[in-house]
């Protein structure tokens, strides 16, 4: 995800996945900013590319997804505060989800199982769960003016039983993006970006332990400034698998998609890949790690890669009897494309 100056779904996501931002003017005339011809081709030309690597960082921003924390339920991007709201449904390869658990569940725990399980379905970015999360990313150190920019994304999931053996489990992710001046005379933009859907078929039964699913990828050019999204109709391909081994949930989601119409400048030719694993303790507590790792195949080499390196804490908690998934994640991007962040803050509902 070369291109960091669009922010994706991820998308999202990205999950990202996924977030995306565009910019406006970054340049103005030689006499506003008292420059000479040569000074300002220079910033014209640096402006050019900090709305490329800021297109493509709204495309990418996830997710998904990049939505996946297990942006789901994957968690995508930085100070994440989850705030889900989930209804019972049963997740895949695992017991029905009730609203309290009363019998308990061998997950390698010995606090609040109930609590526990819910954790571990809302980890599951196919479980069968109605929720609503609610994931926030502030990137630091953006453009050439070292300014913060913040993403929520907003990521309904809501799964249909299509028989007895088959889910689609859809996935939207609504990016509202603050995208703050990136260089000397920009303007600073807020509203919503390009919106994403992903539709994952996935067998009720896991297959040799691992819970699958794959589906279609579209985005949609929703964004309300051409600053805020890639003006690109865009479609892919999204697949994910994981595995639920006691208090453990890990796997990964991978999707690419492309442009296919649209006014947008620049072509979209973008991957999102987005490990995770999660660590179950008692009363619902757990350790997370959910990287939204991103390259964008139509930058150059040396703009190509988002790579971050973290995780967080989060846990489920009852408001009443509302389940609730809260976390907050930290990541350094050891990796990161010219303009881009060098950390990002997720907090997710």
């Amino acid at each position: 995800m070369a291109k960091y100056a669009r922010t994706s779904v991820a998308a999202g996501v990205t999950l990202l996945v996924s977030a995306t931002v565009v910019f406006g003017q970054a340049a103005r005339d030689g006499s506003d900013l008292s420059q000479s011809t040569s000074e300002r081709e220079l910033g014209e030309r640096r402006a050019k590319e900090i709305r490329a690597l800021v297109d493509n960082l709204l495309r990418d921003s996830d997710r998904l997804s990049t939505e996946f924390m297990a942006d789901a339920s994957l968690n995508s991007v930085n100070l994440q505060f989850n705030l889900g709201a989930f209804q019972g449904g049963e997740e895949q390869g695992q017991e029905k989800i009730e609203p309290a658990a009363e019998d308990p569940i061998d997950n390698g725990n010995n606090g609040d199982t109930g609590a526990t399980d819910l954790a571990r379905a809302t980890q599951n970015p196919l479980s069968d769960l109605i929720s609503l999360p609610f994931q926030n990313n502030i990137n630091f150190n953006v453009g050439a003016l070292n300014h913060a920019q913040n993403v929520l994304n907003i990521q309904p999931v809501i799964p249909f039983g299509l028989n007895d053996d088959w889910n689609l489990i859809t996935r939207t992710i609504v990016p509202v993006i603050y995208q703050p001046a990136l260089f000397p005379g920009d303007d600073d933009n807020f509203g919503i970006g390009d919106i994403q859907f992903t539709g994952f078929l996935s067998p009720k039964k896991p297959v040799g332990g691992w819970i699958l699913g794959a589906g279609p990828v579209f985005q949609f050019p929703t964004a309300t400034d051409s600053s805020l999204g890639a003006r690109k109709w865009t479609i892919g391909l999204s697949v994910v698998g994981l595995r639920i081994d006691g208090p453990w949930v890990y796997g990964a989601l991978v999707q690419n998609v492309w442009s296919v119409a649209g006014s947008g400048a620049s072509d979209v030719n973008a991957m999102l890949i987005q490990p995770f694993i999660n660590y179950n303790m008692d009363d619902g507590w757990y350790l997370t790690s959910v990287p939204i790792i991103t390259a964008d195949w139509e930058a150059d080499s040396d703009n190509r890669w988002l790579v971050p390196v973290g995780g967080g804490i989060g846990k489920i908690m009852r408001f009443g009897n509302q389940p609730v998934n809260v976390s907050l994640q930290a990541y350094y991007n050891v990796v990161t494309p010219d303009f881009g962040p060098d950390w990002t803050l997720r907090v997710c509902p």
